[in-house]
Order: C-alpha cells, then sequence, then structure tokens
C-alpha cells in the first residue's frame, strides 16, 4: 500500500477522479510534446461527458495541458490562463465505447504535428494512458516513459534497446502506417535512458519523445 492509499492526494479541487486525475492524464499529454500547445480537443467518455463542468475536470484538463502543477491556485482560472497563452480549446462529449466511465481523448496540434492521447481516471489521482497514437497500452505514468516513432523495418527494434542501456519494465509496439512503413515503440523504464540524444542518430529512429515519471508520485 503506497502513500496515496492511506492519506490520499494533495490537490485543488472537490474530486480526485474528476479533477486530479484528469489533470494528470492531460499533463502526460503536456510532458510528451513538450510545449503548450496551439490548439487542443477534449473528448469527454461517460462520467466525464456528464458532469465535467460541475466537477472541474474542464479546467483541470486545461490547466494539466498548460502544465500547471497539481496544488496551483490558478486552476480555478485556467481558462483565462488559456487565453493569455493564445491556446484554443473544445469539449465534446462523445462514446468512446467500452473504457472506464472516467476516460477522455485529448487531441492536440502543436508546431510539429498532431497527436492523439486516451486516458483514463481510475480513482484516488490515479490514471491509465490507455492509447497514444492509435496504439494500445496500459500506462500507469509510474515510470519513465519513453515513445519512439520508427521505421517499420527488419531489427529496428533491437538497435533501439542496443542503443538505450536502461531496464525495461513493459514496452508496447505497432505499426501505425503500412505505406510510410512506420511503428510506434513505447517503452516503460526503471530510470531515464541514458544515451537519449544517441537515438536520434540512428536511422531508423524518426521522432522521439520521453515523459519523465511523474513528480506526484
Amino acid at each position: 500500500m503506497n502513500f496515496l492509499q492511506i492519506i490520499g492526494p494533495v490537490m485543488i479541487g472537490p474530486s480526485s477522479s474528476h479533477t486530479l486525475g484528469a489533470m494528470r492524464i492531460s499533463k502526460f499529454v503536456h510532458k510528451m510534446i513538450g510545449e503548450i500547445p496551439k490548439y487542443v480537443e477534449f473528448y469527454m467518455h461517460g462520467s466525464f461527458a456528464k458532469t465535467f463542468k460541475g466537477h472541474g475536470t474542464d479546467r483541470a484538463l486545461l490547466a494539466g495541458i498548460l502544465g500547471l502543477k497539481y496544488d496551483d491556485e490558478r486552476i480555478k482560472d485556467s481558462y483565462s490562463l488559456a487565453r493569455k497563452m493564445n491556446l484554443e480549446c473544445s469539449f465534446i462529449t462523445v462514446d468512446l465505447g467500452n473504457v472506464h466511465p472516467n476516460t477522455v481523448r485529448i487531441k492536440v496540434q502543436t508546431q510539429k504535428g498532431q497527436h492523439e492521447i486516451e486516458g483514463s481516471s481510475v480513482g484516488g489521482g490515479a490514471i491509465r494512458i490507455i492509447k497514444i497514437d492509435n496504439v494500445e497500452c496500459e500506462l500507469a505514468w509510474e515510470y519513465d516513459t519513453l515513445m519512439i516513432l520508427n521505421k517499420d523495418e527488419p531489427g529496428a527494434l533491437s538497435k533501439i534497446l542496443s542503443r538505450m542501456e536502461a531496464n525495461i519494465a513493459n514496452l508496447f509496439l505497432k505499426r501505425i502506417n503500412l505505406l510510410q512503413a512506420t511503428a510506434l515503440t513505447i517503452i516503460e523504464l526503471d530510470s531515464p535512458p541514458e544515451r537519449l540524444d544517441e537515438l536520434l542518430e540512428l536511422p531508423c529512429v524518426l521522432e522521439c519523445y520521453f515523459v519523465p515519471k511523474d513528480d506526484f508520485l
């Protein structure tokens, strides 16, 4: 049993599931892209879709995508902060299928392109990132996480792993574009990779994103 399970999380907002958990999902996206996006769409499912305004889920999601800390008093003012930072946003209610009722799909437009991340808030501030750019995964953000867009070719994964010098906890891999011959590799690590810069030197690596373990834990 961990610290959060004993006393609960330190947070702003009325609900750990609807505010803190939601904020952690969008903050994962913020850390992944490394910037405040130009535009973001939040697709709200289930309980999130029904109560997101009353429970402040919308403000928490915006605060996370802006990179605010979990105890920041400005969370309640995240709409005005987003306007000041020229971030356009929209909230859309949808049915995402057979997923947790507290689930959101986040689509972001950045300087480099688009990304789509789907996550669920499962209670007490805990989250599960269940899909990244159409690749199914199961990330609790309890590890350092590395995402690599690589060429879909023989030997690509072994070349990537040989450069990392880090112990792997979990790995997810899926071809994402047959015509362009690309795949997305998602790796959870026990510690940050020591040779991260060298990965981009590999001809098989097209893009690389590193999300450090959440400082909330």
